[in-house]
């Protein structure tokens, strides 16, 4: 048969020995929290030699002076929680003198008992009572008193946390108050009372772990979530009822007759049908939320789990809008089932752009000179419309809106603030359970409004970033269009020039053709580009650049001076797009054009210089100084032209020569000419580093430049 007294010492033992566990835990500095684990660990011990007791070993001497040191351990604990009471100067006289006392009192007592078990006939006084008994019972009286000093000298408003310490030790000197009591009335213990008193040691546990868990001074560094205690609160719940319905099908089939049988399973099966529903239920969930956080915690959210979960609501499903999940994750946070957002947008209108679980109002904008948008941005409060109709004086002269009379279950109107801007706001409908709103709900909201804001303001600035650039992408495409299409008017303008001159020279009529036709030809490729959407530069082949020099040679030729073309190395390729490639020599020959006078000189050159071309195009023109070269001459829209120009060959040609891998160099002096080199790997090269090199010449040869930038 089970030993009620083993199972309650036991249980005792157990809960205590984890009590001095957890309170290893932490910061050890704490002198509270060392005394306090001197007096679980002694019960504990103390429990553990009961509970051999009641399973019959000859333990008994032990478990009495056990005993006295539990006694001990908890008036240590008591005198030393009492003296932090009174002024910092008597601290240490107070706890000397009750430490004191207290050691003096149980040495007394252990020497009677060490005397009553060794000596035959029992101590008592001359009236039958027993010295022993009365020994016991006058330590409950002096923890009782103890107990009833630390509550009475506590501050008010400091009672809060140690109420339930004060119940928890309390109750254990009370019940040995009224065990002895029993014993020297009777001269003997009651067996029932010895055994019960494991179970009522052990209920004083949850007490005193509740106090730790409230007062912030016991250091602990156990954490336990509040999503943890909800399920064991649910399932510890679900079982009393299960077993509850479990007693009472058991009476419906004694008591039932014939129907017995029958009504017991109808019974248990609506039991559970009825459980069902309660865990299926919103508002009996949030309800048991609110108990739990408001009895249980000391405070009201969890705010590591709501923060992730707030992230984590945020950045959820991409299928979901993010305006939604952003009033998802703010109505979660106080169990609300629904809400909307108004969102900042031109012109200063606050318009409904999304909702979730609710229909998104109509004719319901604001402006930003609105009442209830100016109170939320110069407040930055969140509303309670529960409260403001209570204490409308609390809110100043705010003046809601008339739609919102027509939405019953409002509740909350939270802000979203960036800079100290409103740009937006969070209009959340009541919860199904009741719900307490205080300091701790407003400031958790205001905090995660500012977090929402800043990211749905991000993703307004991410999708005016997207339309920005697919305008730079459609001016730039535009600009690149207009120049080519400059290049190739120019040409035409040309033989339209000379044309009333020459027009009965066949030469110049068959090179005009020819002009014609390559001007055609290249503005059909230029639109196939356009209607295709490919970049120009994508399609690449082997292209022999001294053919392609010689090419772009003979079509700049209607211009003036007229460029010369000299390859001193033949056989060399570059993969790339030859009619890209063709255009980017091109501009740099027209740029050459426009700069030299029509007596001057203009030379196209190709050599080799290691696993490198080397193109130049040198001209005898006005040339540059070296701050426009160095702060102007690549970037788009520079141009020394005025009008006439585009400023985006060289910016283009630089571009494309760093796709290829290679680089761009310059030689200029006002006055001198300039030439623009080409640095490009040959086709078998599969270079990637892309560099831009800019160097003001002097008049060098072109070998000894070489040589000298090669040396660098």
């Amino acid at each position: 048969m089970l030993n009620i007294g083993v199972v309650g010492y036991s249980t005792g033992a157990t809960l205590f020995l984890v009590l001095a566990l957890v309170l290893l835990t932490g910061k050890q500095q704490r002198p509270h929290k060392r005394l306090l684990f001197l007096a679980a660990a002694c019960s504990a011990l103390w429990m553990g030699f009961a509970a051999f007791h009641s399973a019959g070993q000859e333990v008994f001497l032990s478990t009495q002076l056990l005993e006295l040191l539990r006694d001990f351990g908890w008036m240590v604990f008591l005198s030393g929680v009492l003296a932090a009471v009174y002024p910092e100067q008597q601290r240490q006289r107070r706890f000397r003198a009750l430490l004191l006392f207290s050691a003096a009192f149980v040495l007394l007592q252990a020497s009677l008992t060490a005397y009553r078990y060794f000596s035959p006939a029992p101590v008592v006084l001359t009236q039958g009572i027993d010295w022993l008994l009365a020994g016991y019972l006058a330590i409950a009286v002096y923890g009782l008193v103890l107990v009833e000093h630390l509550f009475r000298n506590t501050r008010s408003d400091a009672r809060r946390a140690i109420k339930y310490l004060c119940v928890g030790v309390g109750s254990i000197f009370i019940y040995d108050f009224y065990l002895y009591s029993d014993a020297l009335l009777f001269q003997r213990i009651d067996p029932a009372l010895w055994e019960a008193r494991g179970f009522i040691n052990a209920l004083a546990v949850p007490l005193i772990g509740l106090t730790i868990a409230r007062d912030p001074r016991w250091s602990l560094d156990i954490f336990v979530s509040r999503r943890i205690v909800f399920h064991t609160a649910a399932l510890l719940g679900a079982g009393l009822y299960l077993l509850a319905m479990g007693v009472g099908g058991y009476y419906v089939k004694v008591y039932g007759g014939e129907w017995g049988t029958v009504a017991q399973v109808i019974f248990l099966f609506g039991a559970i049908l009825l459980l069902a529903v309660l865990f299926l239920s919103g508002q009996a969930r949030a309800s048991l939320r609110v108990f739990i956080n408001k009895h249980f915690f000391h405070y009201k959210y969890d705010y590591r789990d709501e923060w992730l979960r707030f992230i984590g609501t945020l950045s959820g499903d991409p299928e979901v809008r993010f305006c939604e999940r952003v009033v998802r994750a703010i109505a979660e946070i106080i169990d609300s089932p629904s809400g909307v957002l108004w969102w900042k947008l031109e012109k200063g209108w606050f318009e409904p752009v999304a909702g979730w679980n609710m229909q998104v109002p109509y004719q319901a904008s604001l402006r930003d000179d609105d009442p209830l948008i100016r109170f939320l941005e110069t407040q930055e409060w969140v509303i309670n419309l529960d409260e403001f109709e209570r204490r409308p004086e609390l809110y100043g002269d705010l003046q809601l809106p008339p739609w919102l009379k027509d939405m019953p279950r409002a509740w909350l109107i939270t802000p979203l603030i960036l800079h100290d801007n409103l740009i937006g706001f969070v209009l959340l409908n009541r919860s199904p359970a009741p719900q307490h709103f205080n300091w701790e709900d407003c400031d958790l909201l205001k905090t995660v409004g500012r977090e929402a804001a800043s990211h749905l303001a991000q993703l307004e600035a991410s999708r005016a970033l997207a339309e920005a650039r697919q305008f730079e992408t459609y001016n730039r495409l535009s600009t690149y269009v207009i120049h080519d299409l400059k290049n190739l008017i120019g040409q035409l303008s040309l033989v339209v020039t000379n044309a009333a001159k020459h027009k009965h020279n066949p030469a110049f009529m068959e090179d005009a053709i020819r002009t014609v036709e390559h001007s055609v030809e290249k503005m059909n490729r230029l639109l196939a580009h356009l209607r295709s959407g490919e970049a120009a530069d994508q399609k690449k082949e082997q292209v022999d650049l001294c053919e392609l020099l010689h090419e772009v040679a003979e079509t700049m030729s209607s211009g003036r001076p007229v460029p010369s073309v000299d390859c001193q190395a033949r056989g060399i390729s570059a993969n790339a797009n030859r009619e890209r490639f063709a255009a980017v020599i091109g501009h740099l020959v027209r740029n050459a054009q426009d700069a030299t006078a029509d007596d001057g000189s203009i030379i196209v050159r190709l050599f080799r210089l290691e696993d490198e071309a080397v193109i130049e195009v040198q001209d005898t023109g006005c040339g540059m100084d070296e701050t426009f070269i160095r702060e102007r001459l690549f970037r788009p829209f520079e141009t020394t032209k005025g009008k006439a120009g585009m400023g985006v060959g060289v910016h283009e040609t630089r571009e494309f020569v760093r796709a290829l891998g290679g680089e761009v160099e310059v030689i200029s002096r006002p006055g001198q000419g300039s030439t623009f080199r080409l640095r490009i790997p040959i086709s078998d090269d599969k270079k990637n580093n892309v560099q831009l090199r800019v160097v003001a010449g002097d008049g060098q040869t072109n070998a000894g430049r070489i040589k000298e930038i090669a040396g660098r």
